[in-house]
C-alpha cells in the first residue's frame, strides 16, 4: 500500500507546487481577442510520451488557482470544472488547445496549461487581452448657435461601449483643438458599466467663437486600442450658426436701376451686417429730421421730382447710419401749336417744341413717319407742308422716359386753274390739259362748245401736294371752246380755251392721193424692167449658140472679136 501511495503523494505535491510557481524559461504569451469572439489558447507545450492528463486553470487576482478543464490522455475523456462564468463556453481539443466562446472583459486573465506525467508537471502560461471597439462618436447637446466674444458650450462628444477606454479629441475644420484659457475648455470624463465592464467616454467643449467660425465644421474622434493596434473613429460634422453684432449699416434702392424716373415705385432697403440681422430701422426722408420706424423695407410709390434728395437709415438706437442720394428724373415737352391746325396757303406759322428735363434731352422731329433734319419753320405755307408732325424727346440714360406731341397741319387753298394744249404730229387730234391746284381736292368738270369727236375720255393724274390734272383728247371738225371748272368747299373757278378745227385735213388727203400715184408708177416701172430683162436674156442665148458653132475657125473668131470690139465702141 505504501508503495502505491507514494506516487500519488508526489503528484499532489507537484500540483500544489505548480499552482504557485511558474516554470522558468517559458516567458509570457499573450492572446488578443475581440469582444464577443472566441478566445483560442494553444497549450504551447510538447506532449510527453508518458503523459497522464492535461489541465487548464486561471489565476485569481490574489494568485490562487481556479481549475476549469481536464483531459485524460488514456481515457480520452474531457471534463470541465463547475465554474459558473465558463459554463458551456469551454472547449478543450486533443492537443490541449483551450477555446473560450463569446469573449468577455472578465476573460482578461492569466491562464495556464498544465501537462502532468507520473514524475513531473509542465506548465505554460497565457495572458488573455480582450478588446471592444467603441461606438462611433456623436456630438450631442449641440448649441443652437454660438456667439462671438462669449465662451459657450458647443456640445458633448459621446462614444460608448469601449474596452479599454479611449481618448476623445475635438477638431475645428480638421485641426485638433487644444485647451486655451478663456477660449477653449475641454472636459473629459468616463464611466464603466459594472456588469459589462465597458467604458463610455464623454467630452464637453466650451468654445469662444469668432466670425471666422461661420460655416466651419466641428468634429470629434475617439482613439482606442484593438486586437491589431490603435485605431480612430470620427463623428459626423456639425456646423453652427454664429451670432455677432452689427458693425455696419447699408442702404439699397430697389429695384436696382441706373436711373429713377417720375412715376416709378422704389423701395429703400436697410441692412445691418450682424447675425442675426436687425429687423427694425429708422428711415429719414429728405427734409425730415425725425425717422420713420419700419422693418428693413420702406416703399415710396409714384415718386415725383420733388422726391430727389438724400435718404438715410439707421439702427433704432441711432448708433449706426447709412445714406444714399436719389435723383428722380423728369421730362416735360410742350408743342405749340399742337393738335389739328388749319391754315391758308401762303400763311406764316411759327412752331416751337419746348423741353424741360432733369438733364440734357435729345429732340427728334418726324413728318409722316419720316425723320426731319431740323425743326420745321413756315414763313409761307405750301400744300406740301401739310402733314402729321411729331416732336419726340427722350433721356438716353433713363430707360422708358420719353415724351411726344403731334401737330396735324392742314393747308387749304382756293382752286387755281392753268390750261395747256398740245397738237398731235399728224394734226388729226389735240390734247388739252387742265392743271388744278387747291385743297380740299377740287372736283374737275369739262364742257365743250362746238362740234367735234372726243377721241379719249378725261384722264386724271394722282392728287399730290394739292395738285393734279385732267386731260382730254379731241379731234374738232370746227372751232370749239373747252371749259374746265374746278370747285372745292372754298370756291368755284372756271377757265376756257379755244381749239381751232383741223386745217390740214385736205392737205393730208392730197398727200394721200400723191402717195397712191407714186406707188402705182413704181409698180409699172418694175413691170417694164422685167420685160426688158427677159428680151435681153433671150438674145444672149442665141449669140452663144453661133459662137460655139464656129469655134474651129480661128480667123473668123478673131474677126468676130474685132467686130464685137467695134460694136462696143
Amino acid at each position: 500500500m505504501a508503495s502505491k501511495a507514494a506516487p500519488s503523494c508526489r503528484l499532489v505535491f507537484c500540483l500544489l507546487i505548480s499552482a504557485a510557481v511558474l516554470r522558468p524559461g517559458l516567458g509570457l504569451y499573450t492572446v488578443n481577442s475581440a469582444y464577443g469572439d472566441t478566445i483560442i489558447m494553444p497549450c504551447r507545450l510538447d506532449v510527453p510520451q508518458n503523459l497522464m492528463f492535461g489541465k487548464w486553470k486561471y489565476e485569481k487576482p490574489d494568485g490562487s488557482p481556479v481549475f476549469i478543464a481536464f483531459r485524460s490522455s488514456t481515457k480520452k475523456s474531457v471534463q470541465y470544472d463547475d465554474v459558473p462564468e465558463y459554463k458551456d463556453r469551454l472547449s478543450l481539443s486533443e492537443n490541449y488547445t483551450l477555446s473560450i466562446s463569446n469573449a468577455r472583459i472578465s476573460d482578461e486573465k492569466r491562464f495556464v496549461c498544465m501537462l502532468v506525467t507520473e514524475d513531473n508537471v509542465f506548465e505554460a502560461p497565457t495572458i488573455v487581452k480582450v478588446f471592444k471597439q467603441p461606438s462611433k462618436p456623436e456630438i450631442v447637446s449641440k448649441a443652437p448657435f454660438l456667439e462671438t466674444e462669449q465662451l459657450k458650450k458647443l456640445g458633448d462628444c459621446i462614444s460608448k461601449d469601449s474596452y479599454p477606454e479611449g481618448n476623445i479629441t475635438w477638431y475645428r475644420s480638421g485641426q485638433g483643438l487644444q485647451p486655451l484659457e478663456g477660449a477653449v475648455v475641454i472636459i473629459f470624463k468616463k464611466e464603466v458599466d459594472p456588469v459589462t465592464q465597458l467604458y463610455t467616454m464623454a467630452s464637453s467643449l466650451e468654445y469662444k467663437a469668432t466670425k471666422a467660425d461661420l460655416q466651419m465644421p466641428f468634429t470629434c474622434s475617439v482613439t482606442y486600442y484593438g486586437p491589431s493596434g490603435q485605431k480612430t473613429l470620427y463623428s459626423e460634422q456639425a456646423v453652427f450658426d454664429i451670432h455677432y453684432p452689427t458693425e455696419q449699416v447699408t442702404i439699397q434702392v430697389l429695384p436696382p436701376k441706373s436711373a429713377i424716373k417720375e412715376g416709378d415705385d422704389i423701395t429703400l432697403k436697410c441692412l445691418g451686417n450682424g447675425n442675426p440681422p436687425p429687423q427694425e430701422f429708422l428711415f429719414y426722408l429728405p427734409g425730415q429730421p425725425e425717422g420713420i420706424r419700419s422693418s428693413n423695407n420702406y416703399t415710396l410709390t409714384d415718386v415725383r421730382r420733388n422726391a430727389t434728395g438724400e435718404y438715410r437709415c439707421s439702427l433704432v438706437d441711432r448708433s449706426m447710419i447709412a445714406s444714399t442720394a436719389i435723383t428722380v428724373h423728369y421730362l416735360d415737352l410742350s408743342l405749340n401749336p399742337s393738335g389739328e391746325v388749319t391754315k391758308q396757303i401762303g400763311d406764316a406759322l411759327p412752331v416751337s417744341c419746348t423741353i424741360s428735363a432733369s438733364r440734357n434731352a435729345t429732340v427728334v422731329w418726324m413728318k409722316d413717319n419720316t425723320r426731319l433734319k431740323s425743326s420745321p419753320s413756315f414763313s409761307s405755307l405750301q400744300y406740301q407742308d401739310a402733314g402729321n408732325y411729331v416732336c419726340e424727346t427722350a433721356l438716353q440714360e433713363v430707360e422708358g422716359l420719353k415724351k411726344r406731341e403731334s401737330l396735324t397741319l392742314i393747308v387749304e387753298g382756293k382752286p387755281q386753274i392753268k390750261m395747256t394744249k398740245k397738237t398731235d404730229p399728224s394734226g388729226l387730234s389735240k390734247t388739252v390739259i387742265c392743271h388744278v391746284e387747291g385743297f380740299p381736292k377740287p372736283a374737275i368738270q369739262w364742257t365743250i362748245t362746238g362740234s367735234g369727236s372726243v377721241i379719249n375720255q378725261t384722264e386724271e393724274s394722282p392728287y399730290i401736294n394739292g395738285r393734279y390734272y385732267s386731260k382730254i383728247i379731241i379731234s374738232p371738225e370746227e372751232n370749239v371752246t373747252l371749259t374746265c371748272t374746278a370747285e372745292n368747299q372754298l370756291e368755284r373757278t372756271v377757265n376756257s380755251m379755244n381749239v381751232s378745227a383741223n386745217e390740214n385735213r385736205e392737205k393730208v388727203n392730197d398727200q394721200a392721193k400723191l402717195i397712191v400715184g407714186i406707188v402705182v408708177g413704181l409698180l409699172l416701172a418694175a413691170l417694164v424692167a422685167g420685160v426688158v430683162y427677159w428680151l435681153y436674156m433671150k438674145k444672149s442665148k442665141t449669140a452663144s449658140k453661133h459662137v460655139n458653132k464656129d469655134l474651129g475657125n480661128l480667123e473668123e473668131n478673131k474677126k468676130l472679136e474685132e467686130n464685137n470690139h467695134k460694136t462696143e465702141a
